[in-house]
């Protein structure tokens, strides 16, 4: 009787033993599970912001942290804001090079899309109606894949000496195509900053890294209402 009494113990222990290794478990997994939870709902919630444009954009003569984009991601960062932005932008790019490469970038979701092509286009005098078409079907590729992202257009000017009559329809490219798609438009991108010696590099065009600073404000103005 004694021996059977010592056996019956004996297996209670060892399966009291087994539940408490099963909650211990349990518990465990609950804590994993709730933080790659949590690292997963962090991810949903970032959104990118895509910089689509040309060296002004990319931040030519700059380090890629001085570039306006990086400078915009600072502001971001500070304000604890979800968002990521991905800089698009390509030395020389023109409006036709960048409906060549459009659906490479937007293979990574897009929640806001800045463009910022066309001077290019500009400096080299071409045909206006070319450089609309070309912005127009970037805009629509973009609709088209993500037609809930929020579109802003970064407007540009061209030097007088391209002609008045070209110059005046080049600068209003950007206010017609963003009305048409219901873009928010930054006026001029290089405000406060194109022609003014001190903040631009040697080359007169591409500015300093403290006249990226006032083109992040520039940019900054128009996209903070959509954060």
């Amino acid at each position: 009787m004694l021996r059977k009494r010592i056996i019956g113990l004996f297996v209670l222990g060892i399966a009291l033993l087994g539940c408490g290794n099963g909650q211990s478990k349990s518990n465990n997994d609950k804590t994993l599970d709730s933080a790659d939870q949590k690292a997963v709902a962090v991810n949903q919630q970032q959104k990118n912001i895509l910089f689509f444009g040309t060296s002004l954009t990319a931040g030519m003569g700059l380090d890629p942290s001085e570039a306006y984009p990086a400078v915009i991601q600072n502001k971001i960062d500070s304000l604890k804001l979800p968002y990521k932005v991905i800089n698009g932008g390509l030395s020389g790019e023109t409006s036709a090079g960048g409906k060549g490469r459009i659906d490479w970038l937007l293979k990574q979701p897009v929640a806001i899309f800045v463009l910022e092509l066309g001077a290019n286009d500009g400096l080299r005098g071409l045909p206006v109606a070319q450089t609309t078409k070309n912005l127009q079907d970037i805009i629509d590729r973009v609709k088209a894949k993500y037609p809930d992202a929020q579109l802003v257009l970064a407007g540009m000017q061209v030097p007088p000496n391209m002609g008045a009559k070209y110059a005046a329809d080049f600068k209003n490219i950007f206010p017609v195509l963003a009305k048409k798609n219901n873009m928010k438009l930054i006026p001029f991108l290089l405000d406060k900053v194109g022609g003014v010696p001190e903040l631009n590099q040697a080359d007169g065009i591409h500015p300093t890294a403290e006249g990226d600073k006032i083109l992040a404000e520039n940019v900054w103005v128009v996209l903070k209402d959509l954060l």
